[in-house]
């Protein structure tokens, strides 16, 4: 059964569980198949685990680094498992008004698996909805840090800001890393980042080395706090854990 939540964040297959878990629907068949899969997967386990959401730009402009993304993203939860543990959900908008978010996984298998069902369509930025979609889900189970990923913004600034402030105010960090040199989105991810007490970073075009540094270093503040964000920092010159702890306040 779809859900829409008052976001404007598509969400089925919501368990009953303590760790309540969307899963991304529509009606084209990669998302249905992408719905089934979603609702196989186990939500990821109670306790101590750290809870991030990976959002992404899905709309045109992005097959390549949705690609990298699938690729990268194991990163996560390798540099967690040490830690504790992570559970992940994806976000992701394209068109223009699709913004879905995934069940919870606790597995890079599993993450994997819900990427590879989804597609790139043109359309708007939809930055705003997924900030609200993190500050509901806070509301219910706490949330430690955001990761968005993306190239381009094309909304209110204040806008966002304002969403921004609810995230901080709610303990949630924002790690915004932007490809690219579009200034508008620059701008906007290092405000983001400022208000939560997040970090943000650029990468390069194609860059897998880069984005999987950053996703490691989000992962390990996910799963265990500054403290393993800086212990990672100190472990083999981690470049990633470096480049946010100078951010972070």
């Amino acid at each position: 059964m779809a859900d829409k939540d008052k976001t404007g964040v598509t969400r089925v297959g919501v368990s009953t569980g303590a760790a309540k878990a969307p899963a991304v629907a529509t009606g084209a068949a990669a998302v249905e198949a992408f719905i089934a899969d979603a609702k196989a997967l186990a939500p990821g386990a109670a306790g101590k685990r750290g809870r991030l959401v990976f959002a992404l730009d899905a709309t045109m402009s992005r097959q390549p680094m949705w690609d990298l993304a699938c690729r990268q993203q194991a990163q996560m939860f390798q540099s967690a498992a040490a830690i504790g543990g992570l559970d992940v959900q994806l976000c992701f908008f394209r068109g223009f008004s699709e913004c879905r978010a995934s069940r919870w996984v606790s597995d890079a298998r599993a993450l994997t698996d819900l990427m590879t069902q989804i597609s790139v369509r043109g359309g708007h930025t939809q930055i705003r909805k997924v900030l609200e979609h993190v500050r509901d889900e806070t509301r219910q189970r706490p949330v430690r840090a955001l990761v968005f990923v993306g190239d381009a913004m094309e909304e209110k600034l204040d806008d966002l800001a304002a969403v921004a402030g609810e995230l901080r105010l709610l303990g949630v960090k924002a790690f915004m890393f932007h490809e690219g040199f579009d200034s508008a989105a620059e701008a906007a991810f290092r405000e983001a980042a400022r208000i939560t007490g997040g970090a943000y970073a650029r990468f390069g075009t194609g860059s897998g080395e880069e984005l999987a540094a950053l996703l490691r270093a989000a992962a390990a503040y996910a799963a265990g706090g500054r403290d393993a964000l800086t212990a990672l920092a100190r472990r083999d010159g981690a470049a990633g854990a470096q480049a946010l702890l100078r951010q972070m306040s």
